[in-house]
């Protein structure tokens, strides 16, 4: 039986409801994670100098990673990036739980592009700790049970609910629905130890620091995506299970609006 069948079963098995357990897979999404190891082609470099294009500015954050987009399994993050080039990401270590729009989180290189190693002299950071992400898994990714229940019951989701969506990421967990170990992921639901960033860009009272981002009603609350979330090494000591989230409307990506990505950091 496939993934969802699989589920079905489990959860029946469980007297969970068949409507919420329908529900659970149509909220699924493609994402692709990346890890260290494998003999694998280098699918992305963490850590280190970013390459740069000859005379781009320099971001203002210390760079995470660089994804060869052309080394992705094709239609496996089902979102609409460039098919060829490198997306670069960068974050600092700052917790910003609510986040908010940050014109120099992302970076498009076109392939092609004349790049060079470009030292970013962070006074207060030392670059990251420099890795190779050879390993890639591309597989379904599901919410946090706590996003899950917002999602579908709102606000007034009770204790009752909750524990629903808890036994549904068990059922789910218990047929192999589990995350892969990861570095990097591209797609799919963010796994966040506090809060849904996806929420919070949806949300129009939660627009950032800098209070732009508009309302949700002007820029389509439903159109928001996990670009990518990256969790930070042991080498980053100020985060405990330190996380950096990138969310950006589908739209925004589709055009290639890099500069509206929103980035949340947080820590477990």
């Amino acid at each position: 039986m496939d993934g969802p069948s699989r589920f079905r079963a489990e959860a029946a098995s469980r007297g969970l409801p068949s409507e919420e357990v329908e529900e659970w897979i149509r909220t699924a999404l493609p994402a692709v994670y990346m890890a260290e190891g494998g003999d694998g082609p280098l699918v992305a470099r963490a850590g280190g100098d970013p390459l740069l294009p000859h005379g781009a500015p320099k971001p203002s954050d210390p760079f995470v990673a660089s994804v060869d987009l052309a080394a992705l399994p094709p239609g496996a993050t089902g979102l609409p990036l460039p098919a060829d080039g490198h997306l670069l990401f960068f974050a600092g270590t700052e917790v910003q739980g609510i986040g908010g729009q940050v014109p120099d989180a992302v970076m498009y290189v076109p392939a092609g592009t004349p790049s060079t190693p470009t030292p970013l002299e962070h006074a207060w950071r030392k670059p990251y700790q420099p890795r190779e992400l050879r390993t890639v898994w591309h597989q379904s990714s599901v919410p946090m049970p706590e996003s899950f229940a917002l999602g579908r019951w709102g606000d007034l989701a009770d204790d009752e609910q909750f524990e629903l969506a808890d036994e549904l990421d068990d059922a789910w967990s218990h047929v192999g629905g589990y995350r892969p170990p990861w570095a990097l992921q591209i797609g799919g639901h963010p796994v966040s130890p506090q809060n849904d960033p996806i929420h919070y860009a949806r949300d129009p009272g939660e627009a950032g620091p800098s209070g732009r981002g508009g309302s949700a009603e002007e820029e389509g609350a439903g159109d928001w995506v996990l670009l990518a979330t990256w969790k930070y090494g042991d080498d980053v000591t100020e985060l405990d299970s330190g996380v950096a989230h990138w969310v950006i409307r589908r739209r925004d990506l589709a055009d290639r609006r890099f500069d509206r990505v929103h980035r949340y950091i947080e820590m477990g």
